[in-house]
């Protein structure tokens, strides 16, 4: 068992405030928030959060970082980042304002509700908010402790997480991919398959998230093709496979990873105009309980996808626009 692993027997004896903000991850979830604040992080290098909308995952960890011995609140600094706001491309929902809905005047910062929620935590607290792109620092070289990732919707906002924050990466850094039940994010699993050399992986998923622990130094090409996405389609799918070797049902056994990972793969092939090839990889999944209780918009995408194309791939000069669209 890895280190982090062992934290997985403490999930049952932990009990967060009922007044915890509104949070969209599940209570395991802040549970394992909370116990990595408390029992492993020391603040010693930076503590990032990538996505803190409407504060419970922020709440839940800077507790375990109040609570935890080691911790020292006047020189440790927990970095959130987010739009802290609602609106087109946000990924955000009105439930982050206190009242539950956007202002009767149309305000769509909910930034001031955030910070109300976390005033506690406010000495320690560091909120960057706007469009990562331009909050975060190309030229911070500064070793990163924890990355919580939850944030990375599409493949600009990861590019940005790549060339950012993983680079900052050293043995000992603990990383959370918070949407590793996502299909439509096929970027998080095969960058995950990319570093399986590098890093050990908790133990089952909690619910949607990924935890693992890196244990030997990322090399600087391995980061570099990470960040420019610079996969050939196969090496995707292949990335992706190894990852599915790795990480089966989550912990309560109600999310398959196998085959969430593997509708995964047909978004891989979605995103390069492969639409014959991301439609009989989906195909085969229509089937699944959980992926057509859970998933039916998805199979209807990339079916629809595959017969506007006539059925076809799409031409080599299309699939090159769209990829580079996506940059």
């Amino acid at each position: 068992m890895t280190n982090l692993g062992r934290l997985y027997s403490l999930l049952d004896g932990v009990t967060l405030p009922d007044d915890l903000p509104y949070s969209q991850v599940s209570s395991w979830e802040l549970r394992f928030l909370y116990l990595l604040g408390r029992h492993r992080l020391t603040g010693e290098d930076r503590l990032v959060e990538l996505g803190s909308g409407g504060g419970g995952s922020t709440y839940a960890l800077a507790l375990g970082l109040r609570d935890s011995p080691v911790f020292d609140e006047r020189s440790g600094r927990l970095h959130a980042y987010d739009f802290f706001h609602v609106g087109k491309g946000t990924f955000a929902t009105e439930k982050f304002f206190t009242a539950g809905t956007r202002p009767s005047d149309g305000d769509s910062s909910f930034l001031d509700d955030f910070r109300d929620r976390l005033g506690p935590f406010l000495p320690f607290l560091e909120i960057h908010a706007g469009d990562i792109w331009q909050t975060s620092d190309p030229a911070d070289t500064s070793p990163i402790e924890f990355l919580h990732i939850d944030i990375a919707k599409t493949a600009r906002v990861f590019r940005c997480v790549s060339e950012r924050f993983l680079t900052r990466l050293r043995p000992g850094s603990v990383v959370l991919h918070q949407d590793f039940a996502g299909p439509r994010l096929p970027w998080l699993h095969y960058s995950t398959g990319a570093l399986l050399p590098y890093i050990e992986i908790a133990g089952p998923p909690i619910r949607s998230t990924l935890a693992f622990e890196v244990v030997r130094p990322i090399p600087g090409d391995v980061l570099k093709t990470v960040s420019e996405d610079a996969f050939t389609l196969d090496e995707k799918l292949r990335l992706i496979s190894a990852v599915q070797e790795r990480v089966d049902r989550d912990h309560t056994g109600g999310i398959p990873f196998g085959s969430v990972l593997e509708l995964a793969k047909a978004y891989a092939a979605h995103y390069e105009g492969r639409h014959r090839r991301a439609w009989s990889i989906a195909r085969k999944l229509t089937g699944d309980e959980y992926l057509a209780r859970t998933r039916a918009d998805h199979f209807k995408q990339l079916r629809t996808a595959y017969e506007k194309d006539g059925g076809g791939s799409g031409s080599l000069i299309t699939r090159l626009a769209r990829k580079a669209a996506r940059r």
